[in-house]
């Protein structure tokens, strides 16, 4: 495989670890994808739940927290380490300002345009920026605003198709739109990218992701011009992945049948596997008395059937009879947990198949 270029950072190998919360991607996992050549995420959603001993306050422990993620993986890793922080939370502000502060390698950001991300930078400052998108329109709007207010590019771009797990970017009539495919919307991406790129005098690499499962599928993306792919469901079945292992255990027995996608409080549609609290939602026997937390903008307590942070928060400690797991398209393909060190070899070896 080629490596990956994003400003002064070279990947050996071109696979960025997506960022997956609520303390699925920290430290451990982002470390281990790091040692092993790719780009190691770690996800700022719900941090303040996995550090609330820190602090009562959600907003004040996730801020500690983040530094604390960036603090372990620094000590495990000399790879390359991003966070992925979404415009859609509260605190999205204070989260950049510290993960720049921390002098994180890349800030990945989507679940919105981060129309402003460039404004948090300082001078000296080398972290990357790197927005995540669905359209070449998209990517279009941001450079725009970008250029005009900051005379700034993206260092690179993630484009997802709506294979991918968790929030997804799209309409539900996009998601069962046969020709809504990765594979039709990221040479627009490409092409946007690199005519944007070329006219301003800087490369912004263009990153693909969701539903990218295998190391063939690594190659035909590649060979669609992208200059690298996200990968987040292998990732969860390894030994590193911060989850429990029921909450691995959960992909491990999933079938094709279980992988839905679902209308999540924070007015999105997401993809997760089927469980008893999903069907319970379904029956409308949840209904959150409070807000908790106030972690994202468009997640109203009187409209939501759960608190999807504590639901996810549960999953992640393994009580899925109190959440549930998000997952990508190709999570019932997951039929064992391996180390991350075994899962780039698996990938190669199978890239290399396809190129011999």
């Amino acid at each position: 495989m080629k490596s990956l270029k994003i400003g002064d950072l070279i990947a050996r190998v071109p696979i960025v670890q997506g960022g997956m919360g609520v303390g699925i991607s920290m430290s451990r996992l982002a470390s281990a994808v790091a040692n092993e050549g790719g780009v190691g995420v770690i996800s700022a959603a719900g941090l303040g739940l996995v550090y609330k001993d820190y602090s009562s306050d959600f907003n004040k422990a996730t801020l500690w927290g983040l530094k604390e993620e960036i603090r372990k993986a620094r000590e495990a890793s000399k790879g390359i380490i991003g966070v992925n922080i979404m415009v859609a939370m509260t605190d999205f502000a204070n989260l950049v300002k510290t993960a720049i502060a921390e002098k994180i390698d890349v800030i990945f950001s989507g679940a919105g345009l981060p129309l402003n991300l460039p404004s948090f930078l300082v001078e000296g400052a080398k972290t990357k920026l790197v927005p995540i998108v669905s359209s070449a329109r998209a990517l279009q709007v941001i450079c725009r605003q970008w250029l005009a207010k900051y005379n700034y590019l993206p260092d690179a771009v993630v484009v997802e198709g709506p294979k991918a797990g968790g929030h997804l970017g799209f309409s539900n009539e996009q998601l069962a739109d046969e020709n809504c495919t990765l594979e039709n919307i990221l040479p627009e991406v490409v092409s946007a990218a690199r005519e944007i790129g070329e006219t301003n005098g800087k490369e912004i690499p263009v990153i693909a992701g969701g539903g990218v499962y295998s190391g063939e599928d690594i190659h035909n993306i590649l060979s669609l011009g992208a200059d690298g792919v996200q990968m987040g469901t292998r990732f969860v079945a390894t030994d590193e992945c911060d989850a429990s292992e029921l909450f691995k255990q959960t992909y491990v027995d999933a079938s094709k049948e279980d992988v839905q996608i679902i209308q999540s409080p924070v007015g999105m549609p997401g993809r997760a596997i089927r469980n008893g609290f999903l069907d319970k939602v379904k029956e409308g026997l949840m209904r959150p008395k409070a807000c908790p937390f106030d972690c994202i903008k468009t997640c109203k307590v009187e409209n939501s059937p759960y608190c999807i942070m504590l639901a996810l928060y549960n999953a992640y400690r393994g009580k899925m009879s109190h959440g549930y797991a998000f997952c990508g398209s190709n999570a019932w393909r997951v039929d064992r947990i391996m180390s991350v060190n075994e899962l780039f070899s698996t990938l190669k070896e199978e890239y290399d198949k396809v190129t011999q």
